[in-house]
């Protein structure tokens, strides 16, 4: 399984320029392996990094900036119910939230894609959707300790749809492999609070 956290930390080491430049050379040293072989088809180097991995379309910039603020907001809800409740499970998660909605940013940044969660706070949200989500969420899990713990099993299986439905919509292998680690860790994480529930 690649280690995705480890793949972003090296290429923040190194700069965005970079970086850049050293996609296009693989992807070129790629293309031209393909064409010494007499195949049309492109081609990957073992990282799965390709040409068409240095600019991402609409749909993955959309993407990744709605997915920056829905990983903040289960950080956030989880935080706040743990301030509220105590319960072990959503300061553990919280801390997992905190890595998946960093590596978000890194591809971000990567891509040189404005952060939207750059300059809010705890609870804070530059989509309005996600903010009015959020004083939901918090208004329904501050009603009793088992309705905090529904308001994890809400917040798991949207993720789970989200990243199922933008894996689907991507090519970039980037995504993929950031997208397929935060689903993994959603899966977990909703298997988590259902046995809190009894479940």
């Amino acid at each position: 399984m690649i280690n995705y956290l480890g793949v972003i930390q090296i290429r923040e080491n190194i700069s965005s320029l970079t970086f850049f430049v050293l996609l296009l050379i693989t992807a070129v040293v790629g293309i031209s392996g393909c064409q010494e072989n007499g195949t049309n088809s492109e081609s990957t180097d073992t990282s799965g990094v390709t040409l068409q991995d240095s600019v991402l379309n609409d749909t993955e910039i959309n993407s990744l900036i709605y997915m920056r603020e829905e990983e903040k907001l289960a950080r956030d809800v989880y935080l706040y119910l743990y301030d509220k409740w105590n319960i072990p499970i959503f300061r553990n998660i919280a801390a997992s939230e905190q890595e998946h909605t960093d590596a978000v940013k890194s591809l971000l940044t990567q891509y040189g894609v404005q952060d939207p969660a750059s300059t809010t706070s705890e609870g804070e949200f530059t989509n309005p959707e996600l903010q009015e989500l959020y004083n939901q969420l918090i208004q329904q899990g501050s009603v009793s300790r088992e309705d905090a713990l529904k308001v994890g099993v809400i917040i798991e299986e949207k993720d789970i749809r989200d990243l199922e439905a933008d894996l689907a919509n991507t090519t970039n292998s980037d995504i993929k492999i950031v997208y397929g680690n935060l689903l993994r860790g959603s899966n977990n994480h909703l298997s988590a609070f259902n046995t809190q529930l009894g479940k």
